[in-house]
């Protein structure tokens, strides 16, 4: 057997109030050049690898501006951190930050969450009700999953990016507002717009400045301290008495893929800990092997087993930002569709499938 890696003398010693740091594998903390993106308040950004650095370089020259961004990423990646991470390192930093998630909201109930609603606007509205745009004022409005904008609302949503006012559902009366906007999305806008699902000048006045996130995949060196930093935290919150991770599970960590990136990875270790019995972290990463079959695989049948892998992946979930939906690059109701064409109904028996199709899933 391999040696065993200890991380309890070699990783630092880390707090766990919200500090923006670079943390090496060693003991020294690498902080910026730019001392403003240290500091309480700030989120935690585990990493010391080249792709990193470069995202947060990007983060320094953009927050002092007021100007709108648009952050690209696979889902897990951390968009949400480096959106906070923005908005804590601008000037906004004493004002809001409120957070929309696009795909998480209902599109008849998503035009009154961001911009109010006025009394008797429609049936159930029985006062006044005040937007996300209204609470963001003087701070910073996060639109995550911005791809799942209805195409009804994208007009409005330029329309108070450009001119900074708006109306409220059944109101008439203009609105100003002093917000920045920042976006987070999954997916491919640049093809949206080609097919017409994205309008095409919302998605220039978004993308002023753009920041692409790198897959954990591509940032495999920062394994190893987003390892010693969850592994702590799960060692202390659960009274764990892991001394050492071994040397073998932490290479076997660095070459798996991660598809589901940093949150994966840490879903991954809350779970090792939990069967962890001894002073050292070690098992196996997550498998996914593929059947193999000599017989011709026909589209639908790729595709049927595609959305088969990723329920079981997401535990039947279909919707939300970790759902199937959002890791297939589909609206929900698109989903359920091919869901329903491709018979997947069938599959109740399975506990995961069931509350996949049950209804609400």
């Amino acid at each position: 057997m391999m040696a065993q890696a200890s991380w309890a003398s070699e990783a630092p010693a880390t707090s766990y109030n919200a500090s923006f740091e670079l943390v090496d594998a060693t003991s020294t903390n690498i902080a910026p050049d730019n001392n403003e993106l240290r500091g309480n308040g700030l989120p935690r950004i585990i990493g010391s690898s080249a792709t990193l650095r470069r995202v947060l370089d990007m983060v320094q020259v953009v927050a002092p501006t007021d100007a709108t961004v648009l952050i690209n990423g696979e889902t897990g990646t951390g968009k949400e951190l480096i959106a906070e991470a923005i908005h804590k390192c601008s000037d906004r930093s004493n004002g809001p930050f409120v957070k929309v998630n696009c795909s998480a909201i209902p599109a008849g109930l998503l035009e009154s969450e961001l911009f109010g609603h006025e009394r008797g606007a429609y049936t159930g509205a029985v006062a006044r009700g005040i937007g996300r745009f209204e609470r963001a004022n003087r701070g910073t409005l996060f639109l995550d999953e911005i791809g799942d904008l209805p195409l009804e609302l994208q007009p409005k949503l330029l329309r108070v990016v450009q001119e900074r006012q708006f109306e409220r559902l059944g109101g008439s009366a203009p609105i100003q507002t002093d917000v920045r906007v920042i976006c987070a999305t999954h997916r491919n806008l640049v093809e949206m717009v080609d097919e017409r699902q994205f309008r095409a000048d919302l998605f220039y006045r978004l993308s002023v400045f753009p920041i692409e996130l790198p897959p954990l995949r591509e940032r495999s060196d920062d394994i190893p301290l987003l390892v010693h930093h969850f592994a702590m935290y799960y060692a202390d919150r659960m009274q764990k008495p892991i001394a050492a991770i071994s040397e073998e599970f932490m290479v076997a960590l660095m070459r798996h893929s991660w598809p589901g990136n940093v949150r994966e990875l840490q879903n991954f270790i809350e779970r090792s800990m939990i069967l962890s019995t001894g002073a050292v972290l070690n098992g196996s990463p997550p498998e996914r092997t593929h059947a193999k079959s000599s017989a011709p695989v026909t589209l639908e049948e790729a595709e049927r087993s595609h959305i088969l892998e990723t329920l079981e992946r997401t535990d039947g979930v279909v919707g939300g930002r970790d759902g199937a939906a959002a890791q297939l690059g589909l609206p929900r109701t698109t989903l359920l569709s091919k869901m329903a064409r491709l018979g997947i109904n069938a599959f109740r028996n399975s506990p995961a499938l069931a509350r996949a199709m049950a209804p609400g899933a």
